[in-house]
Order: structure tokens, then sequence, then C-alpha cells
């Protein structure tokens, strides 16, 4: 997931910062073709919002992987990927940032007119499972929905 150089500029600016600062991890994808095969860009990211009021710093990792959802309104395949990486970051860095409050969002939506409906209840039990934490899904998912959809899309820099 997040290479060492990271994980280290992340514990870096976390020994600089106090305990009313909060973490938030997230995923999202785009889904594309490339030479007549479908494939996603899934942005990962951890946005550390420093002291609760300092801005924010966003860290992400971007990986292209083939997609293998049959049904492009029914992703469940490609979210439940986006969620084995949260899973994932969490894993990397729960060493690190166990003192502060965190957030996991997952860019799902549970309302059943939208494709992604179709991942919530298992993806809300991964997570829960693996870390702990009752994780966010739309629409208070800002991390996976904004922050990782810009990284994910070229909107956002990270660092």
């Amino acid at each position: 997931m997040f290479v060492q150089k990271q994980i280290e500029d992340i514990v870096e600016l976390l020994t600089s910062l106090n305990s009313d600062t909060k973490i938030y991890l997230g995923c999202d994808s785009v889904r594309y073709t490339k030479n007549n095969r479908w494939y996603a860009r899934y942005a990962t990211v951890a946005i550390v919002h420093m002291n609760g009021k300092n801005g924010c710093r966003i860290f992400s990792h971007i990986s292209h992987e083939p997609d293998f959802d049959l049904k492009k309104n029914r992703p469940k395949i490609r979210m439940m990927n986006e969620v084995s990486k949260v899973a994932s970051l969490w894993t990397q860095l729960a060493p690190f940032i166990d003192e502060y409050d965190v957030e996991i969002h997952l860019d799902i939506n549970t309302d059943p007119q939208y494709g992604s409906s179709c991942a919530a209840h298992e993806a809300a039990g991964y997570i829960l499972g693996v870390t702990g934490i009752e994780p966010k899904l739309k629409p208070e998912s800002w991390a996976a929905s904004f922050g990782a959809d810009g990284i994910a899309h070229g909107r956002l820099v990270s660092m």
C-alpha cells in the first residue's frame, strides 16, 4: 500500500501534532478501458486533519488493476476492492495512529437506487471486523467521496 517514505512522513507529521488531530482513511476508484479491457484506477488516501483546526495533509497511493465487474451499474467487486485497500491501509498505519481519532470512509451509497449499494452491508461488516471501527458511508464519507475521488480523477495532488 503506502511506501515506507510515506509512512515515515506521516509519523513525522504526527509527532508535531496534538491529540485533537483526526485521521481519515478512504478509497475511491474510476473505471476505464484500455486495449478493450476494463480497468480501475484506485486512489487510497490518509487525510491528517492537523490539531483539529490547522488544515490537512493528504497522503495517497494510486494503483491500476483489472476490473472484473460484469455489470457496470452494480460494481460489487470494485467496491469490495476499495474496502480491502482501506483495511490494508489501516493495518499498515495502526501501530502509529492508535492515540488519534480515526474514521474510515467508504464511497458506498446505502440507497438502493445507486449501484454501489450492492456492497454496503458486506463492506461495512468487513471494515468493522478488520478494524473495529464503524465506517462512514455516503453521504458522510467525504474522505472517500471527495478526497480519494479527487486523487482518482487527477483533480487533487497529495504528498
